[in-house]
């Protein structure tokens, strides 16, 4: 077994695992990419990761600094781990609304809280942070939303990776929250074959599924509109909660606990299969579910579910 100098270098390389039983077609496999595998539990840990690492090499960071980032959960706990291993102070805008295990996973990392209105959402810690973040130039501001290297750490990582365990991909489908995954991966996919489709999953207009962002409802974020988004997408497929819940529980179903997002996640991609002769569809499964226990999401009646998740931030 190999050995590794420190716990970040365990970012990526995750695994990739074949969820076919799920498939509505018998004639379109599905697979799924285990992110909660990373040390700190998610996809995000590869962007966190990315963005420290090229802010060390551009200067902006020194031994000691203080950085602030704005986060519903992930993010900040990937950016908490790689800080508390390289020596740095995060502050972190956290809405008031998110899960009790999102706050305990920071705190045990060492970040400092800074709480925004839980009725504004992501957006509203988004507008707190850049508020902050011009008040206190001193803190380093990475802003995930805009950092350039949240799409590329997928270009150079995750979408290597699925090619090479999937070369014969035909379709990608994945979660469009701040659209690095979707544009890092979509990218390097299509370079390779550009007859693979790529496709994004969003809630409705006006509601909440963990972890995703309809871009109707009035943020776009910058690094969508830097590369191209719109024109890379092939399309998108809509899903609600209650969607999202349901093939949660039904990930159980093949052995994978999963987080809330990646059972919107295989949702869409499951409505992609009913569309198609046969294919071969990749998607994410962007965190593991033991930080979504405190929402009875596997164990609850459903509508309970349904309705907490309209108050409770999971992802």
């Amino acid at each position: 077994m190999a050995t590794y100098g420190s716990v970040l270098d365990l970012i990526g390389n995750t695994p990739l695992v074949d969820i076919s039983s799920l498939s509505p077609n018998p004639d379109v496999r599905i697979l799924i990419k285990l992110e909660g595998q990373n040390p700190g539990g998610s996809v995000k840990d590869r962007i966190a990761l990315a963005m420290i690492d090229q802010a060390e090499r551009d200067g902006r960071l020194q031994p000691g600094d203080t950085l602030i980032e704005p986060s519903s959960g992930n993010t900040g706990i990937g950016l908490a781990l790689v800080c508390r291993v390289r020596g740095y102070h995060l502050k972190v805008v956290l809405a008031t609304n998110v899960s009790i295990e999102r706050r305990q996973l920071l705190e045990a990392w060492g970040a400092e809280i800074i709480e925004s209105p839980g009725a504004e959402g992501s957006n509203g810690a988004v507008r707190r942070a850049r508020a902050l973040a011009e008040e206190h130039p001193e803190w380093v501001f990475l802003y995930q939303y805009a950092n350039p290297a949240n799409p590329r750490t997928h270009y150079e990582t995750t979408g290597p990776e699925i090619w090479r365990d999937c070369p014969e991909i035909t379709h990608f489908v994945a979660g469009l929250g701040t659209s690095g995954t979707l544009l890092g991966v979509g990218r390097y996919l299509k370079e390779r074959n550009p007859e693979i489709k790529v496709l994004a999953i969003e809630p409705p207009a006006g509601e909440i599924v963990d972890g995703l962002r309809n871009l109707d409802d009035g943020y776009i974020p910058p690094i969508f509109i830097d590369n191209g988004g719109a024109d890379l997408l092939d399309g998108k497929r809509i899903v609600r909660p209650r969607e999202s819940i349901e093939w949660t529980r039904r990930l159980a179903d093949v052995g994978i606990f999963a987080g809330i997002s990646s059972g919107a996640i295989l949702a869409g991609a499951v409505k992609t299969a009913t569309t198609l002769d046969s294919g071969v569809i990749v998607t994410v499964c962007c965190d593991a579910g033991w930080k979504y226990l405190s929402t009875g999401a596997w164990t609850d009646d459903l509508d309970v579910v349904e309705a907490r998740a309209r108050e409770i931030t999971y992802f």
